[in-house]
């Protein structure tokens, strides 16, 4: 099987369907999208963003900023600006694609793979940012696979079948990740519509379960439309000033 794998959408529309562009333009085909979680939040086009991923074949699992706007987490955790996109989300998302958040699960195994938004121990909170809190997580799960977001950054942490040793690696656009039966992994594909790796482009990744091939990709998309978009709405300035360096 061939899966379209994002996450961190944020209510970016032009990234999503740049990535989406993208994919055909490459012609990589693909089964079905693996979305990570966080459709929302940030952005100014939830409904936008919803509407088009449900047109695909697709499973898509909770985000934080999603649990946020239905009213599943206090606001008060988060940071003013990403709450006063919440407030602002909650004002403006429909009936239908509210509900659509609502049925969002924390985490789901699929064969050999084990989605979740944060991590296997902390579904919604929990950021992966180094090698100490990854081995922490692969004793809490039994896939060989997991697939987070959240951090938005590309990144993968293996550990080794044979020592039981666990390492980092970033990987490069374009170029294979082969998975290895006998290690155990835990992948990001990064953000869609707001990367935090320094390359505003939008991130994304093709996975094939047969081959075991984990393929990033990093596409442009046009910044200044969301912007725009973001700034007619009224949105913090450095919600909207941080597309442009992918920070």
């Amino acid at each position: 099987m061939r899966c379209l794998v994002i996450s961190d959408i944020h209510s970016n529309l032009a990234a999503l369907q740049a990535v989406l562009d993208d994919v055909q333009n490459r012609s990589q085909s693909y089964d079905i999208v693996w979305c990570l979680g966080d459709v929302v939040g940030y952005g100014a086009e939830p409904n936008e963003c919803i509407d088009l991923l449900r047109t695909l074949p697709h499973i898509c699992l909770a985000g934080n900023h999603d649990w946020a706007v239905v009213g599943k987490l206090d606001l008060r955790t988060f940071h003013d600006t990403a709450a006063y996109v919440v407030e602002w989300t909650q004002e403006h998302i429909t009936p239908q694609n509210m509900n659509y958040l609502k049925a969002r699960p924390e985490r789901l195994p699929h064969g050999d793979y084990l989605l979740v938004h944060a991590s296997p121990r902390e579904p919604i909170w929990e950021y992966i940012t180094d090698v100490n809190v990854a081995e922490e997580n692969f004793d809490v799960s039994s896939e060989s696979f997991c697939l987070v977001g959240h951090t938005h950054v590309p990144v993968v942490f293996v550990k080794d079948g044979r020592t039981g040793n666990v390492h980092v690696s970033l990987p490069s656009a374009t170029v294979p990740v082969t998975l290895k039966r006998d290690s155990r992994y835990i992948i990001n594909p990064g953000s869609v519509g707001q990367p935090r790796d320094g390359d505003p482009r939008a991130a994304y990744a093709i996975l094939d379960t047969g081959s075991g091939a984990w393929t990033p990709f990093r596409v442009e998309y046009p910044v200044k439309t969301t912007q725009k978009i973001m700034k007619s709405c009224h949105f913090p300035p450095r919600l909207v000033d941080r597309l442009e360096y992918g920070r």
